[in-house]
């Protein structure tokens, strides 16, 4: 093959070119461009596939990221779920805690069985167990639900019981404020209420009370719960003691050697009060005993008749 260069200022040329020039210059001129075209080609691809796998790399990732993220938020709301729980829980174990002291305050009231009430024992339950289709566990909701249930009534029962308790605190209080019993521990009965032969003057005389004998520096006993209104010497009946019990009622114990409470004391039935003695106008150790309803003076045999409740 010949190739002829032209040239303007000198003379053209003629090249020869043998087989093998020529598929060096078809090489160089044809391969080359193509050989170029596909290493860019192979390169484009290469990076497309790189750019692909990590596309999918990045995709993982994020999902991996984003499954830690709702783990995450799952582990925070289960542990916000079981603080208010537990929270719950506590409320509970305090309404428990407060049913069984008003429970066995009411017991006391009541004046039941404390073994056979027993609050602070665990409960008797018992029985075969037969298991129900289904679910075997409660789910968080069911047992939340059932925790309000508990916590509603409970807070009713609290109620009832508070109720209770004050009809029967009232009603213990209304029987220990009314006299019943007599003064006296050991002794015997040695004047009536009423008409009688004054021992000192021997005429007839009204007799306001009931005279209880005994043995000097005995105990003398309050006959109901109450405030000590009076402690002192009075006129006729010597060193004297007179409890108020509210609703018009009050009693007096007379003729005592020594009073061991003073005005404002708060008393019981039962408490010791005084001792009998033989002060005043007596002639010898005994209490004299009144009951005042109103401001009247009644017979205190009712009173004396009458059992503690």
């Amino acid at each position: 093959m010949k190739l002829i260069l032209l040239n303007r200022h000198a003379a053209s040329r003629t090249l020869e070119l043998g087989r093998w020039s020529w598929a060096l210059l078809s090489a160089l001129f044809i391969g080359l461009p193509i050989g170029l075209v596909t290493i860019s080609y192979h390169i484009g691809f290469g990076e497309g596939l790189d750019s692909e796998q990590a596309t999918r790399v990045s995709a993982q990732e994020q999902q991996a990221i984003d499954r830690a993220e709702a783990l995450a938020q799952m582990s925070v709301q289960a542990q916000s779920r079981l603080t208010a729980m537990t929270r719950r829980l506590a409320t509970l174990q305090a309404h428990v805690t407060r049913l069984d002291a008003l429970g066995s305050h009411l017991t006391e009231l009541a004046g039941l069985e404390t073994e056979e009430f027993d609050f602070s024992a665990p409960l008797a339950l018992g029985g075969p167990s037969i298991p129900l289709s289904g679910k075997s566990l409660p789910s968080v909701d069911e047992v939340e639900s059932q925790f309000s249930a508990l916590d509603a009534l409970f807070a009713r029962r609290e109620a009832q019981f508070d109720v209770l308790a004050g009809l029967l605190s009232a009603e213990q209080l209304r029987a220990e404020s009314t006299p019943a019993g007599r003064p006296i521990r050991a002794g015997w009965q040695s004047s009536p209420y009423g008409n009688r032969i004054d021992p000192i003057t021997g005429e007839r005389a009204w007799h306001a009370g009931i005279d209880f004998a005994g043995r000097d520096g005995s105990d003398v006993l309050a006959v109901a719960s109450g405030v000590v209104s009076w402690s002192g010497h009075r006129s006729g009946y010597g060193t004297m003691v007179e409890v108020s019990h509210g609703d018009g009622l009050s009693t007096r114990y007379a003729h005592n050697q020594e009073n061991l409470v003073e005005v404002g004391d708060l008393v019981r039935r039962g408490d010791v009060i005084a001792l009998m003695g033989s002060t005043g106008r007596s002639t010898g150790p005994h209490v004299h005993f009144e009951v005042f309803k109103h401001g009247r003076a009644v017979d205190p045999a009712t009173y004396v008749r009458r059992t503690h409740r």
